[in-house]
């Protein structure tokens, strides 16, 4: 199973950016997919999950601006985000909680980080 996630790079504040992450595999069932992000010198922290019935759950510091959906005939999962701010600079990962055809359980599942810079 792989996490590939896209979209990333500088943009201006107040702009907008789109990421995008696809899991492929042989992935029989998708439960949680999210996004989180890690600031330089700080730790990783959720941005935004959803369920696969489309429920989402938000940071604070993102509600109102970023917003989290999926596809889930294609496995993927996007973050459209607005309105962005310079603090909003990082590396964005995205995860998925699934079953996949080699395990009976559900497993976590990391995409390699893609670099969101919000600057002047």
């Amino acid at each position: 199973v792989q996490l590939q996630a896209s979209g990333g790079g500088l943009v201006q504040p107040g702009g907008s950016l789109r990421l995008s992450c696809a899991a492929s595999g042989s992935i029989l069932s998708i439960n949680l997919m999210g996004w989180h992000r890690q600031a330089p010198g700080k730790q990783r922290e959720l941005v935004a999950l959803i369920t696969s019935g489309g429920r989402t759950n938000y940071a604070d510091s993102v509600k109102g601006r970023f917003t989290i959906s999926r596809d889930n005939a294609k496995n993927t999962v996007s973050l459209q985000m607005n309105s962005l701010k310079p603090e909003d600079t990082a590396v964005y990962y995205c995860n998925a909680v699934l079953r996949d055809s080699a395990s009976w359980y559900y497993n976590e599942y990391w995409g390699q980080g893609t670099l969101v810079t919000v600057s002047s």
